[in-house]
């Protein structure tokens, strides 16, 4: 089978090994689609040292849409030919290994594999290239609902990528009314607008401005300021916290899934007096899953429209510089068989 090694900085051994063979509690799944993940751009372009957890020498990639190839003889979940997401927290056996889990290689055993916890069943109404979206979309959802939103809420996306789009998405499933994303690439932008969101890009525009017009007002201990019920920051960037700290209105959240490395200080009375929430959002859980079915299911046709290029699998490296660039791509995804 084809497998693609990650050997460490622009460095990916393109090879063959043998297709693995199914033990009695066994699943082996052919990949269809995989999807090139933020991180797998981050350890191609700066090594081990990005903190990503991909291992060197290993197969990677992990975000997937395949199809049951074979299975165990004590299976009784699963039949040849359906369409599953694998969870690769789970499904690679070794929680550890989530990250070298296999998207970019041809095959993948999942040991042990039981419905809706290693595999889920993909609904014939999610196309592949929606399909390959479910990793991601599920990082998103998390983050969306960590955020506890309601309807009738507002609520600003930072970083109009993959995971940004995800969240804004699983926001307006969960019944928030006004949603923008900001970004600083209007190719991204573009693409969050046809799927029906505000947008900012905040290196063009005054985004306390653009913000007062499409939100409105509402109260904070700092006066009036824009009325934004949920912050979802799926940058990291610093100033990101820094704005909600000095502008988030009473009882408003903030929940970041962008990776953030500096350390920040908060001030804990005023977070207390506001009635505000600093919440985490980390990978996701089965729940999330299902949720992301069910947003899928229903907009099958508008979350294709992230999808922005597609290679074969001998242009792997070619695709995940593409995805390295933000002013020209969004979802970048492999195509083994459609």
């Amino acid at each position: 089978m084809k497998t693609a090694l990650y050997e460490g900085k622009h460095n990916i051994k393109m090879t063959t090994q043998p297709i693995p063979e199914c033990g009695p509690n066994d699943v082996l799944i052919k990949n269809l689609r995989a999807g090139i993940c933020g991180s797998d751009v981050a350890v191609y372009e700066h090594g081990l040292a990005s903190g990503h957890k991909i291992k060197l020498d290993h197969p990677f990639g992990h975000e997937m849409i395949s199809v049951v190839a074979a299975v165990g003889k004590n299976v009784t979940d699963f039949k040849v030919g359906q369409r599953v997401y694998p969870y690769p927290l789970l499904a690679s056996g070794d929680p550890s290994n989530a990250g070298s889990l296999g998207g970019f290689s041809e095959y993948l055993l999942v040991p042990n594999a039981h419905l809706n916890r290693e595999l889920y069943l993909v609904p014939d109404s999610i196309s592949n290239r929606t399909g390959a979206l479910i990793e991601p979309f599920t990082v998103g959802t998390h983050a969306a609902y960590q955020a506890h939103p309601q309807p009738g809420e507002n609520a600003i996306v930072y970083g109009a990528g993959t995971i940004g789009i995800a969240a804004a998405t699983a926001l307006r499933h969960a019944g928030c009314q006004k949603i923008m994303l900001v970004d600083l690439s209007d190719y991204r932008l573009s693409i969050a607008r046809q799927m029906g969101f505000a947008t900012c890009n905040s290196s063009e525009t005054d985004l306390e401005a653009a913000c007062t017009e499409f939100f409105g007002l509402a109260p904070s201990l700092n006066g009036q300021v824009p009325a934004i019920d949920i912050t979802i920051d799926a940058v990291g960037a610093a100033e990101i916290f820094d704005r909600f700290m000095a502008k988030g209105p009473i009882d408003s959240r903030y929940v970041i899934v962008g990776v953030a490395k500096q350390a920040r200080q908060v001030d804990l009375l005023a977070l207390t007096y506001s009635s505000r929430a600093i919440i985490g959002s980390g990978g996701y859980r089965p729940k999330d899953v299902q949720i992301v079915l069910d947003i899928m299911q229903h907009n099958n046709d508008l979350i294709e429209k992230m999808v922005t290029h597609e290679f074969a699998w001998e242009d792997l490296e070619k695709g995940i510089q593409t995805a390295a660039d933000p002013q020209h791509a969004l979802n970048v995804q492999i195509v083994y068989q459609d």
